[in-house]
């Protein structure tokens, strides 16, 4: 009986790695459940906002993700458009185009409660991505006039006295206090620990919020004061908008090209300028407030390399310092660091959104072979999980490879968002690089 014990576990064992090894079983997965992760909605419900088209929401089941999220849909769309359902993708855009026009700018997610902030502004790359399969200029023009006023909105509410982006929220005191209220009780042991003023509360519930707008929530990077901060990566996204909408106007023949490329160039300068550490050329987000750096190195130096914002010299000190923040098995969110707050958006936790864009960044400038390897990385992972749990997850352990991640509430599984859209684009890279 123990002999045959021994080889029913050694046989478990292979088919485990089979499975692990066989990235297609994956593929097939998701485009067989995909499907499953698409809603519609005619009328408000229980907070859940209507939307006019079919919409993409992070898992194929279940009851905890079942919005549509902002920034989740780019990644989304990428999985959608390579298997083929360019009309999924061109939906989500539009139901974010829908958003946009009803409330002056895309909130977090498609649900009352998340109306007071944002999240990272992708809803141009999407465009120009199903524009790029459709060539549909009439549906582009449309489009283009709803993402300028997405992008008066960055330019005007969340705008910092130097002329940059950050991150903010429209909370109410009754909004922040209950958001305070969650967090003590559900994400943040530490503030427990002792009584909080009225003015502080408030303070620290509005610098996590905005957070929660970043979409990194939460994270070391801004030590609890979001709103001071002028992120990498949304600055980077915002550069990108001038760069697509200078695009979008020659596309459609309109005049005032020009004028994008200008903005474009005068963010990238003044970026260039106060996120770069002279000392190592690394790009870090910068705290405005107190004129310096941030303190965490993070996977958002990867938003830039993708925009297309360091200089050669400067990407390849990015490059040379890899290993700040690649591990054995991805990218993990940020380098080691003494945070005294166990965060999800940290080492070793690894997430679809900047494994994708490391790939993507360290494309454009010509380092196929430190993209093919962190494409592998992520693939890899992913099938080797697939294989053990059968299920694709949200986020995992970048260091161990397994899901024994840093977790500030139980992770959903059947994610069909952006783990599916980041695992198709790294094998699609990984096919034809």
């Amino acid at each position: 009986m123990a002999h045959q014990r021994k080889l029913l576990a050694a046989a478990f064992f292979v088919v485990a790695l089979n499975l692990a090894a066989q990235p297609d079983s994956v593929r097939e997965h998701i485009r067989r459940q995909m499907p499953m992760s698409t809603r519609t909605r005619e009328v408000d419900s229980a907070g859940h906002l209507a939307l006019p088209y079919p919409y993409s929401v992070p898992q194929a089941k279940g009851t905890t993700f079942m919005n549509m999220f902002y920034w989740d849909t780019y990644f989304t769309n990428l999985g959608l458009l390579s298997i083929g359902d360019v009309q999924q993708a061109k939906n989500n855009v539009d139901n974010i185009v829908y958003l946009i026009e009803k409330f002056g700018y895309m909130p977090n997610a498609s649900n009352v409660s998340l109306l007071n902030r944002s999240q990272p502004p992708y809803a141009s790359m999407m465009a120009r991505d199903v524009y790029e399969k459709t060539g549909d200029k009439e549906w582009l023009l449309k489009v283009l006039r709803t993402l300028e006023k997405e992008y008066a909105w960055w330019m005007s509410e969340r705008v910092a006295p130097n002329g940059l982006n950050r991150h903010g929220n429209s909370a109410t005191e009754e909004e922040l206090t209950e958001f305070f209220i969650y967090l003590r009780a559900e994400r943040f042991p530490f503030l427990r620990d002792r009584d909080f003023s009225r003015e502080d509360i408030l303070r620290i519930a509005s610098g996590y919020l905005s957070e929660a707008e970043s979409g990194w929530d939460f994270n070391p990077r801004f030590e609890g004061r979001c709103e001071d901060f002028n992120p990498l990566d949304l600055n980077a996204n915002l550069y990108l908008y001038e760069k697509n909408f200078a695009w979008f106007y020659r596309e459609l023949g309109l005049k005032g090209a020009s004028v994008w490329e200008k903005k474009a160039a005068a963010r990238r300068k003044l970026m260039l300028k106060l996120f770069v550490d002279p000392k190592t050329g690394l790009m870090y987000d910068y705290d405005y407030v107190n004129g310096r750096l941030s303190k965490v190195y993070s996977a958002a130096v990867f938003n830039a390399l993708w925009a297309g914002i360091p200089s050669r010299a400067r990407a390849a000190a990015i490059v040379r310092e890899l290993g700040r923040l690649e591990c054995e098995h991805a990218v993990s969110a940020c380098e080691e660091n003494d945070a005294p707050v166990v965060y999800q958006w940290d080492r070793p936790n690894a997430w679809a959104s900047f494994n994708t864009l490391a790939v993507a960044g360290l494309d454009r400038y010509g380092y196929k072979a430190e993209a093919r390897r962190i494409a592998s990385k992520y693939v890899e992972s992913v099938s080797a999980i697939f294989g053990r749990t059968q299920q694709l997850w949200e986020k995992f352990n970048a260091v161990t490879g397994d899901i024994d991640v840093k977790d500030e509430y139980a992770m959903p599984g059947d994610f069909m968002g952006w783990t599916a859209g980041a695992f198709i684009y790294c094998q699609d890279y990984l096919a034809e690089n």
